[in-house]
């Protein structure tokens, strides 16, 4: 139990303190690179800087990853991807209202990060350790199906609701979006992310040459991943 603590602690601070620089670094783009994730970049622009929202969010996650490693034995990306930016940023936020200052800085995240990194890998890692086989046989009967019904059921609705909530423009976007993601994916949630994003761009600077490069990279997008998911072909087209 020592041993994994102690290599959870370590792996868990380096990746934790990589993803969520790397996240802040987004925030810059294009004038200097980034490393991250864009649904990752979406999410934490969706939580509007309110820490609540950002610990929410990762929570939900946490509960989802804390099933699949109790019943697989395996962390999902959700880890690196969702939770630990999600608790970094609300960690900052905690302290500092302006996002510029704090969930934008690639330094400052780094450091809570690695931070939370380090506390949820060591968490999860010893929660799989400690788990019973046969508790772990109930946890992948069980708690794996509930989580994934919350990840493709009940996410998709607070998004949603978020992106009505959020003006006229960017519902229509957060909608229509979400909707070819779900028939595409099997998830609305990146769709109504994206929707959010552009939606939110449109209502503060119109349909701008930037906006119009962002919707011909989504269209793209979709394009390509329904062509390799065999969406068109399902269709017949």
């Amino acid at each position: 139990m020592i041993s994994i603590i102690i290599k959870s602690l370590i792996i868990g601070a380096l990746g934790g303190g990589a993803i969520a620089a790397g996240a802040a670094r987004m925030f810059h783009t294009p004038k200097y690179q980034s490393m991250g994730a864009f649904r990752t970049l979406g999410e934490l622009n969706a939580c509007e800087g309110d820490p609540i929202a950002h610990y929410s969010f990762g929570l939900g996650f946490l509960f989802n990853a804390a099933a699949a490693v109790v019943a697989s034995g395996a962390l999902t990306q959700d880890v690196l991807h969702r939770v630990v930016p999600n608790f970094a940023a609300g960690t900052l936020l905690l302290g500092g209202k302006k996002a510029e200052n704090t969930m934008h800085d690639p330094g400052k995240m780094m450091v809570t990060g690695a931070l939370s990194g380090a506390i949820v890998v060591t968490f999860l890692n010893t929660l799989a350790s400690a788990i019973p086989e046969s508790l772990s046989v109930i946890a992948q009967e069980i708690l794996s199906p509930a989580s994934s019904m919350m990840m493709k059921t009940v996410m998709p609705i607070i998004f949603w609701m978020a992106a009505l909530d959020a003006g006229k423009i960017t519902g229509i976007w957060g909608t229509v979006l979400g909707g070819l993601a779900q028939m595409i994916m099997g998830n609305a949630v990146p769709g109504i992310v994206l929707g959010i994003l552009i939606g939110q761009t449109v209502e503060e600077k119109g349909y701008n040459q930037s906006v119009k490069v962002m919707i011909t990279i989504v269209v793209i997008m979709f394009i390509t991943i329904a062509y390799f998911r065999g969406f068109f072909a399902k269709l017949g087209l």
